[in-house]
């Protein structure tokens, strides 16, 4: 798919995204359906570009989401990696943004999930363009227009070492996993993942517990509470817990992790370790009730913005692995409910 500009100037760039953003869904799937390259000589196949993108949908775009995407005649996963500046399409001034909302431009960096060949080589080569799905791959989010290919990880692969993750489970007699506790603040979460490290410790499993709370102390330190944060929030802890766990630790994740998205994205982080979402489901009643650090009060109040469940969303998990009834039963009950469900998918060898 081609927008039908080359070495274009930030003015025709603008123009070109908003004449893409006037045409019907039907005309844009169309085209992103076709390779602009024809029968040419294919661009070398690159995984991360420059590009300017025009957000169509009411939800803003979030940095490090994960969307589904189509280009050059391919479907793939796209983020955005750096949201380098917003463009005001009238004056071109160029603003600092952290999230893309209906309407806006901007200039970014963009990842896929994995290598197409639309790097514009030449002048007269047209610049290929992408477009960003909804969860079904059919309602268009956004379009973007492709400046160039970024050739800093050509030369990047991963390092093959001799001892792998297999060879650290059997030291460490058990597989190693990711448990990921999310749920509401109050909902109890900290306390059962925190029961289940000690029943685990206990009997000599090699074990770590990321907290979120914890991990605002050093490694999301310059983090917020914005989505955009929270989504880069939860991409960073998701990379550590995978590293973890490569490691041969049943590493234990205990954070809100609000959007179905981000849990989604840590699940696909974790890759070909065993991932196991657990739902805290505690009513938010209970929690507020609960409230044991008092942001339930100060939220209501008007004094703490973005805070789940009040001014912020929590999206209820479709199909965790496990759901705990957080206002029902013991935290005791509740790991033991934890520690059968590993023991009957055998990641705890005797």
């Amino acid at each position: 798919m081609s927008s039908g500009t080359s070495n274009a100037t930030q003015a025709e760039l603008l123009g070109a995204l908003l004449d893409f953003a006037a045409r019907p869904e039907d005309e844009l799937r169309k085209l992103a359906s076709q390779d602009p390259t024809g029968d040419s000589q294919p661009n070398a196949p690159a995984d991360q570009f420059a590009c300017h993108l025009i957000w169509l949908a009411s939800e803003p775009m979030l940095p490090e989401r994960s969307y589904r995407g189509a280009g050059v005649g391919q479907r793939f996963g796209v983020q955005v990696t750096d949201l380098t500046y917003e463009i005001d399409h009238q004056s071109g001034e160029h603003l600092a943004a952290k999230v893309l909302a209906k309407g806006q431009i901007a200039y970014c960096k963009i990842a896929l999930d994995q290598a197409i060949p639309c790097d514009p080589q030449s002048a007269t080569e047209p610049r290929p363009v992408v477009l960003f799905l909804d969860a079904s791959g059919t309602g268009i989010l956004g379009i973007g227009i492709i400046d160039f290919a970024l050739r800093r990880s050509t030369n990047i692969s991963w390092q093959q070492t001799k001892i792998d993750q297999s060879a650290r489970a059997q030291a460490h007699n058990h597989q190693p996993c990711v448990i990921w506790f999310t749920g509401l603040s109050g909902s109890g979460k900290s306390t059962v993942a925190d029961a289940l490290e000690q029943k685990l410790h206990g009997e000599g499993r090699h074990t770590y517990l990321l907290d979120g709370d914890n991990v605002r102390h050093g490694l999301c330190r310059d983090l917020g509470f914005t989505d955009a944060d929270r989504v880069e929030n939860i991409r960073r802890v998701a990379e550590v817990a995978k590293l973890m766990a490569d490691a041969g630790l049943i590493v234990i994740a205990s954070f809100i992790s609000p959007f179905a998205n981000e849990r989604a994205m840590a699940r696909e982080i974790a890759d070909d370790v065993l991932f196991v979402e657990v739902f805290v489901d505690t009513p938010l009643a209970v929690c507020e009730t609960r409230d044991p650090k008092g942001l339930y009060k100060k939220a209501r109040a008007g004094e703490l913005e973005n805070f789940t469940g009040i001014d912020s969303i929590y999206e209820t998990p479709s199909h965790p692995e496990i759901t705990l009834q957080g206002s029902e039963r013991s935290p005791e009950a509740l790991v033991e409910q934890i520690m059968n469900y590993l023991s009957l998918k055998n990641l705890l060898s005797d």
